[in-house]
């Protein structure tokens, strides 16, 4: 779900498939979901379900025969805003969900909202927040809603701040505060350019978005010289894109892609909430202050993750070259390096489904 995208033909189509635009996989955002639904109080669980899914048909039989009336929890809701990225833009304007005819698999996380009711939303969302920014990957634009996704500060900075370079008004902590003013009753103020409908798109947002935020390098970004030292943009004031890592995501380490190992969650978790997890995120103090500003002091939590993650590692361009990456990786100790990451992931996913948690309680309480 970084700045990487795809594109199909001349449609421009925007996969969800590729693992250069998701975070955490669709695997991480239910785990995030299941911790946060586990840890509701009484009133924002019913909350929560009211908005996800209205009302339930109070005929029995009714349910039996519709067979569609399907309770969504956060676990459910955690993947959307990377299925809306399966939505195309046509030349002549029109906006449509594309399946893979290749990758049936991929659609997994997005049969909850196969219907054509929700397929309508998907699009109805893209089109919504297509133009309201520029957003070109390689001169082709790739629709304002791609950059809700991540922030880019720089590993040199000691914390979140609009003010910085990789920050900008529509990128995640933005687009955190707007779903939660949607949430709350409040108009989300200019220049932030959101298109939020109601609540219900408010609240899968923002339950996707509180993954990517805990996700480190989609915060935090290493910048490079041409000879792959580490520069810091802001004191250049200017961020070269002939250099520019875009999250790790142009970064290989041997056949992977650096950005996409940090994704993928620990294997032994599978798609929801552990026992380690759940005991984790019970030890997460929550966050003191307005819950306005609640997203950007988790924005600097996870830039220190991202410190950890990029800052003592070696980069040089691939030898041979290996188009679309710009750089390779070295590491002291590889095996030592992946234990480290295995360990940073479950503990920023146990912070997401408590804080998530925390900011649903605080709103229904």
């Amino acid at each position: 779900m970084r700045r990487t995208v795809l594109a199909l033909a001349c449609l421009c189509v925007l996969l969800l498939q590729s693992g250069a635009v998701r975070a955490w996989g669709y695997q991480g955002h239910q785990v995030v979901g299941d911790i946060a639904q586990q840890r509701l109080t009484t009133a924002a669980k019913d909350q929560v379900q009211q908005i996800l899914n209205g009302p339930a048909p109070t005929d029995i039989d009714l349910q039996k025969a519709l067979h569609v009336w399907h309770v969504l929890t956060l676990k459910e809701a955690g993947p959307w805003a990377d299925c809306v990225k399966s939505v195309a833009r046509h030349d002549d304007g029109r906006f449509h969900y594309e399946l893979s005819p290749t990758h049936p698999e991929y659609e997994r996380p997005c049969i909850p909202f196969n219907s054509a009711l929700e397929r309508a939303r998907m699009e109805d969302y893209a089109k919504r927040n297509w133009s309201t920014c520029s957003y070109k990957v390689d001169g082709v634009e790739r629709g304002c809603h791609n950059t809700f996704h991540f922030e880019d500060v720089a590993i040199q900075r000691d914390g979140f701040d609009r003010n910085d370079l990789g920050t900008n008004d529509h990128d995640l902590v933005a687009a955190i505060n707007a779903a939660i003013a949607v949430l709350t009753d409040q108009t989300i103020p200019p220049p932030f350019p959101f298109s939020i409908r109601d609540k219900k798109e408010a609240l899968l947002l923002l339950t996707h978005f509180i993954g990517d935020l805990h996700q480190p390098l989609h915060v935090g970004a290493i910048y490079l010289d041409p000879q792959g030292a580490a520069v810091d943009p802001d004191a250049a004031h200017a961020i070269d894109p002939a250099t520019e890592t875009a999250g790790a995501n142009l970064v290989k380490d041997q056949n992977l892609n650096l950005h996409g190992e940090w994704d993928d969650i620990p294997t032994d978790i599978g798609e929801a909430s552990t026992e380690e997890l759940r005991k984790e995120a019970a030890t997460i103090v929550d966050t003191a202050g307005p819950i306005g500003g609640w997203a950007a002091q988790w924005a600097t939590d996870t830039l220190h993750v991202a410190q950890d993650a990029l800052q003592h590692l070696t980069f040089a361009p691939p030898d041979p070259p290996a188009p679309p990456y710009k750089w390779s990786v070295g590491f002291d100790d590889h095996m030592a390096y992946l234990r480290h990451m295995d360990e940073a992931k479950r503990q920023q996913l146990a912070k997401a489904g408590a804080r998530l948690a925390q900011i649903l309680n605080t709103i229904w309480h």
